[in-house]
C-alpha cells in the first residue's frame, strides 16, 4: 500500500513538472541522452524550431545547429562546459526546420540522477531575434549617427576656414559665416523631415531661396520634373543653390531691378544611363564685361566641387551673370550613402 503510494506520488509529480515544461511555450526544453540524441522535445521547441517531438526523439539534437556550429564543435563544446562547468552558455544563431536562422538566447546544462551521475543534457532555449535586430539597428544609426556628425563637423570646418580665408573684413566673414551655415542647416531640416532618406531638387531650391529671403520672387524661375536626391546630394545642391543666390544678388542678375535667373532640370537618357542634367542661367545682369576670374573664390570652387563629387559640371561668367551646367548620374545622387570629397575639394 505505502509502495503504490509512493508510486503514484512520483507519478503524479512527474505529471506536474511535465505539464510545466509543456507549458513554457515561449521556451524550448530539451533533454538529450549522453550520446546527445534527443530524449524530450516540449511545445515550445516546436513553436520556435519547428520540428515536433515525434520528429526529434531519438534524432540528434544537433540538427538545429547551423553548418558552421557543427564542423566548429560547438554542440560538443557546449556538453563539455555542462559537465565540466555545470552549464554552457547559447548565444548565436540557429536553424529552424524550413531552413530560417533566428538568433538564440540560453543554456545547455547536465541532468544527473539522485546520485549526483550525469544521465544526460538539458538545453534551454529562447528566440531572440527581435532583439538583436533591434540591437544591431541601434548600433547601425549610431555609427551612421556618427559618420553624419564627422561629414557635417568636416564641412562645417571648410566653411569657416575658406570664409575666413577669402573675407574682405571681420563683418564680412561674419555675414557670410552665418548666411552659409544657415542655409547647411536648412538642408538638415529638409532631410530629417524626410527621415533622412531624401529630399526632392524643387525641395532643396525653395529653401535655398527662403534663406536668402527670395522666397515667392518672379524673378527666379525654376521649372523640372520631381527628382528625388539622396542625402549628401540634398546638402551639396543646398550649397551650390546657396552660393549661386547669394552671387547673383550681390554681384549678378538680381543685383539689380532688370535682372532674372532661370533654373531647369531634366532627366536625360545619355549612353544608356538616366542622367540629370541641371541649368543655371542668369539674364539682364550688370552689363559689365564679366570673364572666368584669375582666383577663384571659395564660393565658386564650393560650387564646381560640390556638383563634380557626382558627376560633371561647368561654370561660365558673362555678362549677364553667371551661366552653369551639371550632368550628374542620377544613380549617383539618388545614392543613400555619402560621398565625403566635397570639403576635400573645396579646400
Amino acid at each position: 500500500m505505502k509502495i503504490a503510494m509512493a508510486t503514484d506520488k512520483i507519478s503524479s509529480r512527474e505529471r506536474f513538472l511535465e505539464a510545466i515544461v509543456q507549458s513554457a511555450i515561449d521556451y524550448a526544453i530539451i533533454s538529450m541522452d549522453l550520446d546527445g540524441l534527443v530524449t524530450s522535445w516540449n511545445e515550445g521547441a516546436r513553436n520556435i524550431l519547428g520540428w515536433s517531438a515525434d520528429d526529434m526523439i531519438g534524432k540528434p539534437a544537433t540538427v538545429f545547429f547551423t553548418q558552421e556550429d557543427r564542423e566548429r564543435g560547438v554542440p560538443q563544446k557546449e556538453m563539455t562546459a555542462a559537465l565540466n562547468r555545470g552549464r554552457g552558455n547559447d548565444e548565436r544563431w540557429h536553424l529552424r526546420a524550413d531552413g530560417t536562422l533566428f538568433w538564440a538566447s540560453g543554456e545547455m546544462m547536465a541532468l544527473r540522477a539522485p546520485d549526483d551521475t550525469v544521465i544526460g543534457f538539458i538545453k534551454i532555449l529562447r528566440d531572440r531575434t527581435e532583439e538583436r535586430e533591434r540591437v544591431d539597428r541601434e548600433r547601425l544609426l549610431m555609427h551612421e549617427l556618427g559618420h553624419r556628425m564627422k561629414n557635417t563637423l568636416s564641412v562645417v570646418q571648410a566653411i569657416v576656414t575658406q570664409s575666413l580665408r577669402n573675407a574682405a573684413s571681420l563683418d564680412d566673414a561674419s555675414e557670410k559665416l552665418q548666411s552659409r551655415i544657415a542655409g547647411y542647416a536648412r538642408a538638415h531640416e529638409i532631410l530629417l523631415q524626410k527621415d533622412w532618406v531624401s529630399a526632392t531638387l524643387a525641395d532643396v531650391l525653395d529653401a535655398a531661396k527662403t534663406n536668402i529671403g527670395l522666397q515667392g520672387s518672379e524673378r527666379l524661375r525654376s521649372v523640372g520634373p520631381d527628382v528625388q536626391l539622396g542625402p549628401q546630394a540634398a546638402l551639396s545642391f543646398s550649397m551650390v543653390f546657396h552660393e549661386l543666390l547669394t552671387n547673383a544678388s550681390k554681384y549678378g542678375a538680381l543685383s539689380n531691378a532688370d535682372g532674372s535667373v532661370d533654373v531647369a532640370w531634366d532627366i536625360e537618357r545619355r549612353a544608356g544611363t538616366d542622367v540629370l542634367v541641371v541649368s543655371w542661367q542668369e539674364a539682364g545682369g550688370p552689363h559689365i564685361p564679366s570673364s572666368e576670374p584669375d582666383r577663384k573664390g571659395f564660393g565658386s570652387r564650393l560650387i564646381i566641387s560640390s556638383l563634380r563629387a557626382f558627376g560633371e559640371a561647368d561654370i561660365s561668367y558673362e555678362p549677364g551673370g553667371v551661366a552653369l551646367v551639371a550632368a550628374l548620374p542620377l544613380a549617383r545622387i539618388q545614392l543613400r550613402n555619402d560621398l565625403s570629397e566635397i570639403d576635400k575639394n573645396a579646400t
